[in-house]
């Protein structure tokens, strides 16, 4: 959605309500009674996330003024656009299929004598650009581009721009200006042109 980090939308079945009541595990902060037990009353039984739950309510008011399918639409765009950088710079997504990109994050493969790690530490220090790290055993080879949520294609140019300094930066021999004209080419092609007036 258009709402940063840090609320769950949690649903349980009555079946797994009874599983998490009958646990003889020791919880606190992960513990679903004590919410359960308020829900009912419309209440929290600790201090709610208040600028959290505004911020979803004014992210559910977005998403329907701007409607589903336009939505979707939206960030398939915006991920097209991004792909089309990515392979401007000569590398590779860590999702080989098409069929499984996702057109939420681009999981970028960096080359082998590259720590994905610098590029991020690179593109947040010098650029205050944040980039996402790969997990598990991708750790070190792959960086996550993001492009989901409340942006545009300007917003992420300007991401596309920071992530090609700090590739460059990082010993990357990526054509600086590449991935930003390939996204911008790209773009253009999928957007249909405005209609001046007469």
């Amino acid at each position: 959605l258009m709402l940063p980090a840090g609320l769950a939308l949690v649903a349980m079945s009555q079946r797994a309500l009874a599983a998490a009541d009958q646990a003889r595990l020791p919880r606190s902060v992960f513990d679903v009674r004590p919410m359960a037990a308020q829900n009912d009353a419309g209440y929290f039984p600790y201090t709610p996330p208040l600028s959290l739950l505004y911020g979803l309510r004014e992210a559910l008011t977005m998403f329907a003024e701007e409607g589903h399918a336009a939505v979707h639409a939206r960030h398939a765009r915006l991920a097209s656009g991004v792909r089309a950088a990515i392979a401007a710079w000569g590398l590779d997504l860590c999702s080989r299929q098409p069929a499984a990109h996702s057109d939420t994050v681009s999981a970028v493969m960096v080359p082998a004598a590259v720590d994905a790690r610098a590029v991020i530490d690179v593109a947040f220090r010098r650029y205050d650009l944040s980039l996402g790290s790969g997990l598990g055993p991708l750790a070190g080879r792959v960086f996550r581009i993001g492009h989901l949520g409340d942006l545009n294609e300007l917003m992420l140019l300007g991401a596309l721009a920071g992530v090609e300094l700090a590739l460059a930066d990082s010993g990357v021999d990526v054509p600086l200006g590449a991935g930003v004209a390939a996204a911008q080419q790209e773009w253009r092609q999928r957007t249909a042109p405005v209609e001046q007036p007469a």
